[in-house]
């Protein structure tokens, strides 16, 4: 695949995580949850809630930086090269995860 192809798959990625989910602000589901009465299935609920919000919001945070980066990579001329290795990125990877920084080897061996 060509290296603008790429560019534009990370950029609408990136368009997409900086225009928000579907998902309500952080902030309201704390202050909903601070005061929230009822038994303590309600309560355990809500809080489960506001950590799975966070978990995606983190996420989310994570995805961006990584995307930040192969932006950077494409310009510096090293998009699709494998951060541990050296060898090049096989395209389906690049093609699933276009901010990915590792080739499936260097994957699957962190995973070790």
């Amino acid at each position: 695949m060509e290296l603008e192809t790429y560019r534009t798959a990370l950029l609408l990625k990136r368009g997409e995580l900086l225009a928000g989910s579907s998902t309500k602000p952080l902030q309201w589901t704390i202050e909903s949850n601070s005061g929230r009465q009822g038994d303590m299935a309600d309560q355990a609920s809500g809080n489960n809630e506001v950590h799975i919000q966070l978990k995606l919001k983190q996420t989310d945070a994570k995805i961006l930086q990584a995307i930040e980066e192969a932006l950077w990579r494409i310009e510096q001329g090293t998009y699709g090269v494998c951060r541990d290795c050296g060898e090049p990125i096989a395209e389906a990877r690049l093609k699933a995860i276009p901010w990915t920084r590792v080739c499936i080897v260097c994957k699957e061996k962190q995973k070790a």
